[in-house]
């Protein structure tokens, strides 16, 4: 049986932060909160620095979201790898998180706002 998923807006602004640099910024970040698993913050494409991110050759299968693609992020000398995931075309229960990019909170320096 699948966990309950919950997509909504995230109340007030979010930003990612990596090697000194602002990697996203977002007012329009969606929060998805899946089982017992932490919520995790989805920030529109548009809204990121996607010159920083570089695609990787990871791709994993998620049952309930669908197949998710990775980028590593390279800034100021440094890089975290698989930093990034994305769902380019989700499975139609979660369609919202199409086009957005959500980030590992332990690759990263800082996700603010969340």
């Amino acid at each position: 049986m699948p966990p309950a998923i919950a997509i909504a807006p995230h109340a007030g602004q979010v930003r990612v932060r990596f090697a000194g640099q602002t990697v996203a910024e977002t007012t329009r970040a969606l929060v998805m909160r899946e089982g017992a698993r932490a919520p995790v913050l989805y920030i529109p494409r548009e809204d990121a620095a996607m010159t920083l991110l570089q695609p990787s050759t990871l791709r994993t299968t998620c049952p309930w979201k669908g197949d998710a693609s990775y980028f590593s992020i390279e800034a100021g000398g440094r890089r975290a790898t698989d930093a990034v995931w994305s769902y380019e075309a989700p499975l139609p229960g979660v369609a919202a998180i199409a086009g957005h990019l959500a980030f590992y909170p332990d690759r990263v320096d800082a996700i603010e706002g969340a």
